[in-house]
């Protein structure tokens, strides 16, 4: 008898490449704070590093804001909304948070915006959703409090904790907006999105972070990466092109390809990298709580990736209940 094959369908590509983007924007994204660390003992403010960094990516954009300079035309509420919650909400809020509470709750707060993402969904835009992402949501925050150790701080600050739940509640902003931008006949290109919400986010955040103030000085110079010297310059550069531009992009075109709870379980796997490259880069060792909370995130993220339906599949969203299917996106770059 002949063995049956299996034949790939168009939505499983599209599923294939959206789950690879969103691995690479949570790299970009996750190697963010190895980087920042040493700028941010070396002298710069957090709120002044933030600012450099969405800046330099808003400059590295430029070009295609002037491209794609019809959207603020067409879409200027997506656009603002995009800057102010993707871009500068996230960053602001976070790192405010970072000065009242301990890193770890900070970190395992904000990454409350998968499950957040689920409840838009779910009871906002009312389609049903998943039991596979929803036990993919549980699994990847439970892991996330044994990555961060969330019990090795328990000494809460009310208002870094509003700071914290800010943060992830902008988080959802950047996951709802990104996939918002794929609806219609004639979607906005990612890329212009991305590229307008930096230069959004980098004029509020100038308000807050006030760089005239900065020590412009630290960039010229070395800072101590777990003791080895590395040029400033080279950090920012890493922070600016890599876990900037590149992860905004990338997350963007993943959360168009796959749908907004699953990108934001998967995006849940920059807590893990981000430990992993602290271990590697900083010498900050992973515990064992620590290592089994990474390989929870990974199956959770892996649960909820493998059994949604990919953006355009015409599969329905979850079984039971009225059958509501996924919209079919635009064209996207």
């Amino acid at each position: 008898m002949p063995v049956p094959t299996s034949v790939s369908t168009p939505g499983d590509h599209r599923k294939g490449v959206g789950l690879g983007l969103a691995l690479l924007s949570a790299l970009a994204f996750g190697g963010s704070g190895v980087a920042a660390k040493p700028l941010i003992e070396a002298g710069l403010d957090p709120l002044h590093v933030v600012w450099l960094r969405v800046a330099g990516a808003a400059l590295v954009m430029l070009p295609l804001a002037v491209r794609h300079r019809g959207l603020l035309r067409s879409r200027p509420g997506l656009l603002a909304g995009f800057g102010l919650f993707a871009v500068a909400g996230v960053q602001a809020c976070y790192f405010a948070a970072l000065s009242r509470i301990p890193v770890g709750v900070a970190l395992l707060v904000e990454y409350l915006a998968p499950a957040l993402v689920l409840g838009w969904v779910r009871f906002v835009q009312r389609r049903p959703v998943t039991r596979a992402a929803a036990v993919g949501v549980v699994l990847a925050v439970g892991g996330l409090a044994c990555v961060v150790e969330v019990w090795a701080g328990l000494g809460f600050d009310a208002l870094g904790l509003l700071l914290a739940l800010g943060a992830a509640c902008c988080q959802v902003g950047y996951f709802v907006l990104s996939d918002r931008g794929s609806d219609g006949e004639e979607a906005p290109d990612p890329l212009g999105v991305v590229a307008y919400g930096l230069l959004i986010g980098a004029a509020v955040l100038t308000v807050v972070a006030r760089p005239w103030s900065m020590d412009w000085s630290v960039l010229t110079g070395h800072a101590e990466m777990n003791g080895t010297p590395v040029a400033a310059f080279a950090l920012l550069a890493w922070i600016v092109l890599v876990a900037t531009v590149v992860a905004y992009a990338t997350g963007v075109l993943s959360v168009r390809r796959l749908s907004p709870q699953v990108a934001g379980v998967v995006a849940c796997l920059e807590a893990v990298i981000a430990t992993v490259l602290a271990w590697v880069l900083l010498g900050e060792h992973l515990s064992a709580p620590q290592i089994v909370g990474g390989a929870v995130v990974l199956t959770g993220a892996f649960i909820a990736q493998s059994s949604a339906p990919a953006k355009g599949s015409g599969e329905p969203v979850a079984s039971g209940g009225p059958e509501r299917e996924l919209s079919t996106p635009g064209t996207t770059a």
